[in-house]
């Protein structure tokens, strides 16, 4: 019989209790139910391994850490319980640098930051040990309920998280830390504009604090308000010329906002002054990478590798230039970072992915593929993506998003002809089509947009928990006046990515589960679903590691199950709004391109031009994976890549079901 939730919280209280009286054989006979059923819970390990340090059994101690990182690797207080066992065990560089994580997973752990004044102060580090004390003190000032809550949103316990905060500040409203974190609650729950007005009224309060400053421009570019935020950060930037953190956050919201020689001057800037700052050269790696300037982008990445060896960013920013081999070299000195101690998680994986693409560059495909796989579990920890989610997603959309509801479409909403929708799954071959129409003189291509996917989240509201249904079935309640309203909204809050042609893409993959949506608030949309053999899409996928947004993709099951229920959705949106969507199959563009191009701009009501047949000649900036890609003519040879894996890949053909091979249908 499945322990409720109640039942394990009250168990592992009887527990704690137990363990703080030294009854240390009664704390662990307690917990063995529960890590019986569950052993990979949080709380569990946790007791578990301060049980083996106070009664001095290390091994048993470091064993229950080992799960217990495993399982939460970002879990502050098992870093901290990490460092007061290698203290305990006289080991003061390796407890130095535990507590220095715990710290950046958890910055609530008072006690981490007196441990860390004080080893930092035994080193010689007076700097450093100054500011340990400092955050120590900062924190002993806070309300107990503020503390807790920083507690309670390291952690992830985000909804207890939310109550504690919104309970103290209908006490203290102006408190402006308490604003702060129920800022940053909202943007982990998705409720960014709640959060970008709580940050406001905070700025109001105390206009000089500057986490203030950095949240709110964080919130304005997830946001999509590019100008706003790059306004905010010249303002922060002419509060300190010279600062590096500033002058890196401006350059960042250059690049946003498609400025890249603004944001590479002030990359420059900043590495004249530091030159060893690995960061930095990483990021303007990445500026490069998009601005096509792919041997520049290399040159920034070796350079930012040279200065720091581990730095997994520059690693997997160099292997995902798909046009570039990585050797023998680079895979023993990616073997030499993954074994360094300590290596922060977020390192280990994208070295993970990078070294399974030098292996893959050299043929060895058994050993590519284990490193993927690793990658890809090591990231999946991190997520909260189910299946069974997503597949009531999509089952929600398919139930209320009828042909009955969309029947009056074209009379409401807003009725620019402007967007082209270019939908389907990441690795599908849509910045290919983007790139295509945007060589086209009537058509800009822009980037993967978020605005349909914040609309969504704005329509479910504060119940998306206790009424999971909500969107898509408000879709239709709306009025036609809230409709055009929305539309308009999306036409306006897009400019910022135009240039004046009349006719502009929106490549966001993950519109395609939100169609019904679009059509309703921009009925002339154009709507491109771009597909690809389901074997060769889905490893692709599998074989990236995405910035964020694509948590499907870090299992095989869970992506075949993905694009299972993609097809399936898509079948439903041809059935409802019949001749509305055009698909086009990758295989089909590479085996004869002149026809695609054709039919895809006499979609999109285009004449033909020459220029999107030498597409790979347009120079704009791209920022997804195909970036390089693009800027070469059409080739084949990754229409059957996934082959050389084929022996590792049963889960997906199951996953995939029926649309491994009803996937044209």
């Amino acid at each position: 019989m499945a322990l409720s939730e109640d039942i394990i919280a009250r168990t592992v209280g009887e527990a704690q209790k137990a363990l703080m009286s030294g009854r240390f054989a009664e704390a662990r006979e307690t917990l063995a139910p529960i890590l019986d059923e569950y052993p990979d819970h949080i709380d569990s390990l946790y007791a578990l391994a301060v049980c083996g340090r106070y009664e001095r059994d290390f091994d048993s101690a470091n064993r229950a850490l080992e799960r217990l990182k495993e399982s939460a690797p970002e879990f502050g207080r098992a870093h901290q319980e990490e460092a007061y066992l290698r203290r305990d065990q006289g080991q003061p560089d390796l407890a130095l640098a535990a507590f220095e994580r715990a710290c950046r997973f958890n910055p609530a752990l008072i006690s981490s930051w007196l441990e860390l004044a004080s080893l930092y102060e035994a080193s010689g580090r007076t700097t450093e040990a100054e500011h340990a004390r400092a955050q120590a003190q900062r924190l002993k000032a806070l309300p107990q309920p503020v503390l807790a809550v920083t507690n309670l949103l390291a952690e992830g316990k985000l909804l207890k998280a939310e109550t504690l905060c919104r309970a103290f500040l209908q006490k203290n409203p102006k408190h402006v830390e308490a604003m702060r974190l129920l800022a940053e609650i909202g943007v982990q729950l998705g409720i960014l504009e709640d959060a970008e007005f709580l940050l406001e009224s905070a700025i109001a309060f105390e206009p000089e604090n500057v986490q203030l400053q950095l949240d709110y421009i964080q919130v304005l570019r997830k946001r999509q308000k590019f100008a706003l935020a790059l306004k905010q950060a010249r303002t922060l930037h002419a509060r300190e010329p010279d600062n590096p953190l500033f002058k890196s956050h401006l350059a960042i919201e250059n690049m946003q906002a498609g400025h890249y020689d603004d944001a590479l001057t002030l990359f420059d800037e900043i590495l004249a002054a530091h030159p060893q700052d690995f960061r930095v050269q990483t990021s303007r790696g990445h500026a490069l990478k998009t601005m096509g300037r792919q041997e520049d982008a290399v040159q920034a990445y070796r350079q930012a590798l040279s200065a720091s060896p581990t730095h997994g960013d520059a690693w997997y920013g160099l292997a995902n230039l798909k046009t570039v081999k990585l050797d023998a070299d680079d895979a023993e000195a990616m073997r030499q970072a993954a074994a360094t101690p300590a290596l922060p998680y977020a390192d280990r994986i994208h070295i993970h992915f990078a070294l399974a693409k030098a292996f893959e560059d050299m043929g060895q495909y058994d050993a590519a593929f284990e490193h993927y796989e690793t990658g890809n579990r090591l990231k999946q920890v991190q997520t909260r993506y189910t299946s069974e989610q997503m597949d009531a997603e999509f089952e929600a959309q398919k139930r209320h998003v009828t042909a009955e509801i969309l029947a009056h479409r074209t009379a409401e909403g807003c009725p620019s002809p402007d967007p082209i929708f270019i939908v389907g799954l990441p690795r599908a071959g849509s910045t290919l089509l983007e790139q295509i129409l945007a060589s086209h003189s009537q058509v800009d291509g822009t980037l993967e947009l978020p605005n349909i996917l914040s609309l969504a989240h704005t329509l479910r509201g504060r119940s998306k928990l206790s009424d999971r249904d909500r969107y898509p079935r408000i879709l239709g309640e709306l009025t036609a006046e809230q409709k055009r309203s929305f539309g308009e909204a999306y036409i306006e809050s897009t400019r910022i990515h135009r240039a004046g042609a009349p006719f502009f893409t929106d490549k966001m993959p993950n519109n395609f589960r939100h169609i019904g949506l679009i059509k309703s608030i921009l009925p002339n949309a154009k709507i491109i679903d771009a597909r690809r053999e389901p074997m060769a899409c889905c490893f692709s996928g599998f074989k990236q590691l995405f910035a964020e947004g694509q948590e499907f993709t870090y299992g095989l099951d869970e992506i075949g199950r993905y694009y299972r229920g993609y097809v399936a959705l898509m079948a439903h949106w041809d059935s409802v709004l019949p001749g509305e969507i055009l698909r086009v199959h990758y295989e089909d563009v590479v085996a004869d391109l002149d026809s695609q191009v054709r039919r895809l701009l006499d979609f999109c009501g285009l004449p033909f031009e020459d220029a999107c047949l030498d597409f790979h000649q347009t120079d704009r900036a791209v920022r997804t994976a195909s970036s390089e890609q693009v800027r070469q003519p059409i080739f084949t040879s990754g229409v059957e890549q996934w082959r050389h894996f084929e022996p590792h890949l049963e889960p997906l053909k199951h996953a995939l079901g029926e649309s491994l091979t009803a996937y044209r249908t």
